[in-house]
């Protein structure tokens, strides 16, 4: 019996006019989804190469290491692009320099404004906007809608349990809505590989990860409806209460979540932040302005050895100085990023109320582009700044050699120097994003998935147990 439920309930859907439009739009709208993802990282692509490109022209102009303005810039990722999270909000260009602190500048907003008006249509936007009202449309008349229309009398006229009937529902509701779904979702994955977009063996498991993520979404919202179905006896009502939650878990509880956070955990602004740093290195200036005065009233010069002393004496004090002030930036940023974990994690932990909420974390996790990312990059920013410091003191060497160049040039010396040659760009130490392990992405994600797992267990038991309750006259 419970054979034949299913497939009358699959019948029933796959062959009426709601689904045929509502699946003919989500499905365009997925792929939709796909092919704007892959054109948007086709052009971040040509705008990367074209921008190391002009890097490169420009150095090779120069004759001398000193005069190197060497820019860093984010190489565009394909799940970033499917799954764009904060990724467009965060700079794309980093002014390398062999000291002091690194930023991202240039956001994807802040070259191209419209983007910041009309947000990407992206993956994470078709699950949580249409894959959610898709399964609503579906779920909410479910029950108290055949009884409206006088099917439920007939089909309990025969041998039928409660419990077969609701489980025919459920799991008929299921297969007919997300087993569909899975075609455009494959057929957006054959547009990836037919463009030609490198997704390595890692993101294309971080992507089928991301497509269950999504379908766990759907089912929880529609176990949802169907359950609201069986509380009430009115369609009308279910569906506007089913409205009622879908408004609060797409709209309201995210933003809601992210305002109680900020009133539970209080983080400083970036400007007060600034502030604080200027302030110390004015200080820091003027004491070292201080102590060269001193410096050089002490040793008043008397030959040309003295700007070698001067120089190394100079160089003392630029290694103090960048000591401590990395010393306090790094307590100030510390300070600041352990309070904004505090906040996030409210943020999230309210937010977690929501499925929609749930996936996006999960997803965003799962592509790379969740909160975390800008600090992981510049984490591989400060590894490879070591690295060009390094490099650029080999070729220019210390303020002291400067002093000693320019002391053996006014002093008349009669070696030669060899005439300046261009630079060569690739000599310069090459920057490398590290990826986020595949076991560090999965346990980032985890507990969300857990999430979305036990809500559709848990709609799907309230569903049943609702349902035995049902009033059927």
């Amino acid at each position: 019996m419970l054979k034949i439920l299913i497939e009358k309930e699959l019948r029933d859907i796959v062959y009426s006019t709601k689904f045929a439009i509502t699946f003919g739009a989500s499905a365009v709208l997925l792929l939709l989804s796909f092919y704007v993802g892959i054109r948007n990282y086709q052009e971040s692509m040509r705008e990367y190469e074209a921008a190391l490109t002009a890097n490169a022209t420009n150095i090779s102009s120069l004759t001398d290491w000193r005069q190197v303005q060497h820019k860093i810039f984010r190489k565009p990722q394909p799940l970033q692009v499917l799954v764009s999270g904060v990724t467009n909000d965060v700079g794309r260009t980093t002014e390398m320099r062999t000291q002091g602190e690194l930023s991202l500048i240039n956001s994807r907003f802040s070259v191209d404004p419209l983007f910041a008006v009309f947000r990407f249509l992206d993956l994470n936007f078709v699950v949580i906007i249409v894959f959610s009202l898709f399964a609503i449309l579906f779920g909410y008349d479910a029950i108290n809608g055949e009884k409206e229309m006088g099917t439920l009398k007939l089909v309990f006229a025969n041998k039928v349990s409660r419990a077969d009937f609701i489980l025919s529902k459920l799991l008929g509701s299921i297969l007919a809505l997300g087993v569909p779904l899975l075609i455009p979702l494959l057929i957006g994955c054959l547009l990836l590989l037919g463009f030609g977009v490198p997704l390595s063996g890692v993101e294309w498991v971080q992507l089928l990860v991301v497509i269950a993520a999504g379908l766990l979404c759907f089912g929880a919202f529609l176990t949802l409806s169907i359950m609201i179905s069986a509380l009430v006896t009115r369609s009308s009502v279910s569906f506007l209460l089913s409205l009622v939650v879908w408004i609060f878990c797409v709209l309201i509880i995210p933003k809601g979540s992210v305002l109680l956070a900020a009133q539970v955990v209080d983080v400083p602004n970036m400007d007060t932040i600034e502030i604080q740093k200027r302030k110390f290195t004015t200080q820091q200036m003027n004491e070292r302005m201080k102590k060269t005065q001193e410096f050089i009233s002490a040793n008043a010069p008397r030959d040309t050895s003295f700007m070698a002393v001067f120089g190394a004496f100079q160089d003392s004090m630029a290694r103090a100085a960048e000591s401590e002030r990395e010393l306090f930036f790094g307590r100030l940023n510390e300070d600041w990023r352990n309070r904004k974990d505090w906040q996030e994690k409210w943020a999230f932990g309210f937010s977690r109320i929501s499925p929609t909420a749930i996936f996006q974390i999960a997803a965003m996790n799962l592509a790379g582009t969740d909160v975390g990312m800008k600090y992981r990059y510049l984490q591989d920013l400060d590894r490879y700044q070591d690295a060009y410091a390094e490099f650029i003191s080999k070729k220019t060497g210390t303020f002291a050699d400067m002093v000693r160049i320019v002391v053996r040039r006014f002093s008349g010396s009669s070696e030669e120097e060899e005439k300046p040659k261009p630079l060569v760009p690739s000599e310069l130490p090459e920057f490398v994003d590290q990826p986020r392990p595949l076991g560090e992405t999965i346990s980032a994600a985890l507990l969300d998935l857990s999430l979305l797992v036990i809500l559709n267990a848990v709609f799907f038991a309230g569903a049943f147990v609702s349902f035995l309750r049902f009033d059927l006259r």
